[in-house]
Order: structure tokens, then sequence, then C-alpha cells
């Protein structure tokens, strides 16, 4: 091999419903991806237990987010659908992480301190060391392409630097392994193991925020239910929320500008915009001049025709669980074997006797 083979990966947390921003922001992409590209789409579930360490039902918040992706258009067949506890070798490649990364580059993550908050010695060590396991996550398939948020650019920063430093380190060992490829980072040439792995950026993402304060991004944890359309929410529920969506007296402006310093507004234009695969400027010259009253039905009819047939197919797949469990089973074999395969490699690069 004389180049990294191209692969895609992501996850999702199972921590409570998913809304959304999930959705606009995350899962339609993964579908589009699919397209041209070896996927490996994942429910991090060892990655959820940084954020709860008991959960009331896991095995239904795995079994929802897996049901997401398939009603949304996800492939289980041609690309690998898994939840990450199935395939130890996650957490394997992960420890051999904690000792690659130093303290100081954890400290410095961003998330890290905005989920410890002032109280950080009482902040548990998985929290620390999650990008690590994050890196494991894609690194354990090689993986050279991942789509992200804003919120996750550092981690995946961080990956490169974990993937850059056990190249280094281990340059003679990857050598003599014969299990390297010839990269330059920089103007810096390494006989490297790990890729540096690329954000996958394709145009604006869609940032879907809080229905009750359009400076919120909208959020699982929100503890009003009217903050997010959930991807389970009926008709109704949907219908319901939109119209008491916050907004301001004035109508709708006929220029994106007009949108400034009015972040409710701005957020359901977004919405609509998102939803209906056009910009806000469409959207405006469409229903620029109106009100609300006006809006807010169109928004409700259009987010009920797209969702209507995820939601559907979520209940359907919900309700009978041995199909869901089936395809995470496949898509745990099949991780696992890949995954397998590199850390034969790392156990010989390394050392280890097995």
């Amino acid at each position: 091999m004389t180049e990294f083979k191209e692969l895609v990966f992501s996850g999702v947390q199972p921590t409570g419903n998913l809304h959304l921003g999930n959705y606009l922001g995350a899962i339609r992409k993964f579908v589009a991806l699919q397209e041209g590209n070896d996927c490996i789409y994942c429910v991090v579930d060892l990655h959820s237990l940084t954020a709860q360490l008991v959960h009331d039902d896991l095995p239904g918040q795995i079994r929802s987010i897996a049901a997401a992706f398939i009603a949304s258009g996800i492939d289980p067949e041609k690309h690998i659908v898994f939840n990450q506890s199935a395939v130890p070798q996650h957490a394997e490649l992960a420890w051999i992480f904690n000792c690659v990364a130093r303290i100081g580059w954890m400290n410095r993550m961003t998330q890290f301190k905005d989920k410890a908050g002032k109280d950080r010695e009482n902040a548990s060590l998985g929290l620390l060391a999650y990008p690590s396991l994050m890196a494991a996550d894609i690194l354990v398939y090689r993986g050279t392409h991942v789509p992200v948020g804003d919120d996750q650019k550092q981690h995946l920063e961080l990956a490169r630097d974990i993937a850059m430093k056990f190249n280094l380190d281990y340059q003679d060992h990857i050598r003599r392994a014969g299990r390297g490829i010839d990269i330059t980072v920089g103007d810096e040439p390494v006989h490297a193991y790990f890729p540096m792995v690329e954000p996958l950026i394709e145009g604006p993402a869609p940032r879907v925020m809080s229905l009750r304060d359009g400076t919120k991004k909208m959020s699982k944890s929100d503890p009003s239910d009217l903050s997010r359309i959930n991807l389970l929410d009926d008709e109704e529920a949907i219908s319901k929320k939109i119209r008491k969506a916050k907004t301001d007296p004035d109508g709708l402006p006929s220029e994106v500008e007009g949108l400034k310093g009015r972040p409710e507004a701005d957020n359901l234009v977004g919405i609509y915009a998102a939803l209906a695969d056009k910009t806000k400027i469409e959207v405006l010259a469409e229903f620029g001049g109106q009100q609300f009253s006006v809006f807010k039905p169109a928004l409700v009819d259009l987010a009920v025709q797209v969702l209507s047939p995820i939601t559907g197919e979520m209940r359907r797949l919900m309700d009978d669980t041995s199909h869901i469990d089936a395809i995470l089973r496949s898509g745990g074999e099949r991780a696992r074997a890949r995954a397998e395969a590199t850390m034969k490699d790392v156990r010989d690069i390394i050392g280890f006797l097995y």
C-alpha cells in the first residue's frame, strides 16, 4: 500500500432523544457521504458514560440512534453501523493513545473546560481522556476523513497530534514491521502507520438553535421539551412547538441583512432553508414582508413533510428491536474484523507478545 485508503468515520452519542439539530447538522450529512465513500457510522456508547455514568435505558438509546441512522437513509449493508462497546479494540487503542498523548494537550481541550466547569478536580478521568478515545475510534480503522462540527474541530486536531506522535515515536518500528506509508506532514517526511485525519466540512452546516432562545443551540439536555423538535415527535407535537417558538413582533424581512439582531427569526428562517434545501435568500424572497402567523404554518407543513417518514420508520424499527439488534450485531462483527487487523499491526509495532 502506497497511500491510505480513504475512509469516513463518525459517531453519535446515545444520550437522550435525537432532535432536528442532530438530523440537519450530522445525520443528513452522513447519508450524503455514503455515496462514493467507504463509511463507518458508530453509536459511541462508551463516550456516553462521560456525560452520565448511569443510564436508565442505555440499550434503548443505542437502538434509537441506530434506528435514526437507518430511517434517514444510511445503508447498513454497504456501510457499517455498530455500537462502539461491541468492538473492544477501541478501548485497547485508546489506552495506547493515553500513553502517547500529553496531559497538557488534554487540559487545553475547550470542551473539557466547559463540561468540567470550576470543579475540575471532581471531573471524571474519562471526561479528560475523551479525545484520546475519539482518536482511537477513528484511527483503529485508519480513518482518513471525519465530518465534524465546530465543537469537535479541536478534538480532531488532537487526533492528528496523537497520530503524528505515534508515527514519529515508532517510526523505526513501523519501518521494520513493514507496515508504514511514506507521507509528508508540512515539510517533514514521515514513515507513518496512522493517517493524518482530515475534517470533512461540506458547505455551511445549518446551526439549529433552541426554539425558546435563538442564542443557544438546540440541545437534548435543555430542560424544556418545547426548545427542540425531537425526531420521534408526531405531527401534533411538531406543530405545537413551531407555533409556540419564540419570535419578535416584526414581520420577516426581504433581505438576509434584516435578520441581524433577530436570533429567533434567523433561526426559523434557517430551519426552513435547511429543510427545503434552499438558501435564506430564497426563503425570504418567498416570505419577506409576511408575518410569522403566515410563515409558521408553512414551516410546520414542511417540517412534517420531511420528518414524518423518518419518524414513522424509526417507530417501526423500534417496535421490532430484533431487526436493529441484527444490524448492530452484523456491523459489530465487520467492524471488529477491521479493528483487529489494525491492532495486530499496532501490537507488532509496539512489541507486545500475544
